[in-house]
C-alpha cells in the first residue's frame, strides 16, 4: 500500500507553485497524493489550464475545501490577503478534517499517512494531532524571510511594533538596526517582513504571522525552498531553534529530474500562459532583454505604472513585460499614452508567461522584480541579476540579501521615478557593475545546480524528509 500524503498550499499563486512542485516530487518517489486547493482557486486552475491539469493522473488527485469567503464577481483576480487569512483561521479546519475522514473512508485511495502543509496554514496541525498522523510544514519564503517572521512576537514584546503613529513610516524609524536577531547581522526594521509596519495592535497580518510561525514548532519538521550555501548564517540560526529543518531548494531544479509524461500536464499557473513571448526572445541576442514581472499579487498605482513605463522606454533596452489583468489598483488606462509608440520594436507585453522558461532563456540579461521568493530563487537558479522593487511581506528581506549579501541586485529605493528606473536599467544592462552582478549570479547558479545533484545537500535532504520523517510511522 502506497503512503498517502495530503498536500495543502496557502491559496495564492506564489504558494501553490512551490507546494505543487513538492507534491509532484513526492508522487515521483512513490506517494499517493491528494492536493487540496480552495474551491475558488481550483476553478481558476481549470479555466487557465483545462481539466487535463486536474484529472486522470494515476495516484495524484485534486480535492477542494471552501475558503469561507463570499463569492467574487472578478473570478480571476487574486483575493484580498488579510480577508483570506482571517477566513482561513476561522473556517477551514472543519472542511479539512471532513475531507481527510472521507479519504480514509474511501476505497479509491490508501488511508492518509501524513500531511504536508504550507507553513501559514497551521490549522492543519489541529487536524494532524486529532487524527494522530505526522505533519511537516513547508514555508515557501526564503530562510531569511522565515527567520524575520519568527521574531515578530519578540518585536512586539520589545515595543518595536506596532508603530506609535504613521510618522514612523517616514521619519527614519525604519532604519533602526535590529542587532539581536541571530544570523541577521546588520538587519534594519525596513528589512524585516513588512507586516510589522502597522499602527494597529489588532492588525490581521501582523497577528496571523505571529500565530503561524509560533505554530511551526508543533510540526514534525520544517521544509524550506533554499539551499544551504545561499543562506548559511540564517539557516544556522533556524536550525538552532528546530529539531528538523530540510532545505530542498531550488525546488524547480529538483523537479526537472521528473520526466513522467503525466505529471508534465500538472501545473499551477492561475492565468493562461502566453508562449509566444519565447518565440520573440529567440530573435534577440544573448543577455539583451530586461524581463519585468511584479508577481501574482503586487498592484501598481497609475502613477507608478507611468513612471515604470517611461523609465523602461527611456532606457532604450529590449524588454519583456508581464502585465496581469488585475495589475492596476485603480481604474484607468494601463500604460501611458505614447509609450507603445516610443518603445515600438523594442518590447513585448503579455499577461502571463512560464517564468521558469523565460528566465532560462539566453536572451534575458536582467530581471526587474518585486523580489517574491519564487522569483528570487528562480532567477538565482538561472544566473540572472535583479533590479529590486519590493512591495510587501518578506520581499523587503529578500531585496536586502540580494543587494548586500549575494551581490546580485540593485534596489529602486523610495518613490518610483522614471529617472531612477532608467538609471538602474542602464546600470544592469550596460555597465561594468551589471556585468559583475551577472558574474556573481552565475556563481550562485552553479552552486544551486550543484546542491540539487544526487548526493548533494538539497537532493539528500529530500530523501531524508521522505525516509526519516514522512515514512517513519
Amino acid at each position: 500500500m502506497k503512503p498517502h500524503a495530503v498536500v495543502i498550499p496557502y491559496p495564492a499563486q506564489g504558494h501553490i507553485a512551490p507546494v505543487l512542485k513538492l507534491a509532484k516530487l513526492l508522487h515521483h518517489k512513490g506517494f499517493f497524493i491528494t492536493f487540496v486547493n480552495t474551491e475558488f482557486n481550483h476553478n481558476r486552475l481549470v479555466r487557465a489550464r483545462g481539466t487535463d491539469a486536474v484529472e486522470g493522473i494515476e495516484d495524484f488527485q485534486f480535492r477542494t475545501i471552501p475558503d469561507g469567503l463570499p463569492p467574487r464577481s472578478n473570478s480571476d483576480a487574486t483575493q484580498d490577503i488579510p480577508a483570506l487569512c482571517e477566513s482561513i483561521s476561522k473556517n477551514c479546519l472543519g472542511p479539512f478534517l471532513e475531507l481527510i475522514q472521507n479519504l480514509n473512508d474511501s476505497s479509491d485511495c490508501p488511508k492518509v499517512s501524513c500531511i504536508v502543509s504550507d507553513g501559514v496554514m497551521s490549522f492543519t496541525l489541529d487536524a494532524a494531532e486529532n487524527l494522530g498522523i505526522p505533519e511537516v510544514m513547508f514555508f515557501t519564503t526564503s530562510a531569511c524571510g522565515f527567520l524575520g517572521y519568527l521574531y515578530y512576537g519578540e518585536l512586539v514584546a520589545r515595543g518595536y511594533a506596532p508603530f506609535k503613529d504613521e510618522s514612523f513610516l517616514t521619519n527614519g524609524y525604519l532604519d533602526t538596526e535590529i542587532d539581536w536577531i541571530p544570523g541577521m547581522k546588520g538587519i534594519r526594521l525596513r528589512d524585516i517582513p513588512s507586516f510589522i509596519r502597522t499602527t494597529d495592535p489588532n492588525d490581521i497580518m501582523l497577528n496571523y504571522n505571529i500565530v503561524q510561525h509560533e505554530n511551526a514548532f508543533r510540526a514534525e519538521a520544517i521544509i524550506l525552498n533554499t539551499y544551504d550555501e545561499l543562506e548559511v548564517e540564517v539557516l544556522e540560526a533556524i536550525r538552532a531553534k528546530f529539531n528538523l529543518v530540510y532545505t530542498i531548494g531550488p525546488i524547480q531544479l529538483l523537479e526537472k529530474e521528473i520526466h513522467e509524461r503525466q505529471l508534465k500536464s500538472v501545473g499551477s499557473n492561475l492565468w493562461k500562459e502566453d508562449m509566444g513571448c519565447l518565440d520573440w526572445l529567440d530573435q534577440r541576442e544573448n543577455d539583451s532583454v530586461l524581463y519585468i514581472n511584479f508577481g501574482s499579487i503586487t498592484p501598481l498605482s497609475a502613477d507608478q505604472m507611468v513612471e515604470f513605463a517611461w523609465g523602461v522606454a527611456n532606457s532604450n533596452q529590449y524588454f519583456l513585460w508581464i502585465i496581469r489583468p488585475d495589475m492596476m489598483n485603480s481604474k484607468g488606462t494601463i500604460l501611458p499614452e505614447g509609450f507603445l509608440e516610443t518603445a515600438k520594436g523594442r518590447g513585448i507585453i503579455v499577461e502571463w508567461c512560464s517564468q521558469e522558461q523565460v528566465l532560462a532563456h539566453k536572451a534575458i540579461g536582467g530581471f526587474l522584480t518585486h523580489c517574491g521568493w519564487n522569483s528570487t530563487i528562480e532567477t538565482i537558479s538561472e544566473g540572472i541579476p535583479m533590479i529590486c522593487w519590493p512591495f510587501f511581506a518578506e520581499q523587503q528581506t529578500n531585496c536586502r540579501y540580494a543587494c548586500t549579501k549575494w551581490d546580485i541586485g540593485v534596489e529602486i529605493e523610495g518613490d518610483v521615478t522614471r529617472e531612477k528606473v532608467e538609471k538602474v536599467v542602464r546600470v544592469m544592462m550596460e555597465s561594468e557593475k551589471g556585468r559583475e552582478m551577472r558574474d556573481k549570479a552565475l556563481d550562485w547558479k552553479n552552486k544551486a545546480q550543484l546542491a540539487t545533484k544526487p548526493n548533494s545537500s538539497s537532493y539528500n535532504n529530500l530523501e531524508k524528509l521522505i525516509n526519516d520523517t514522512l515514512l517513519k510511522n
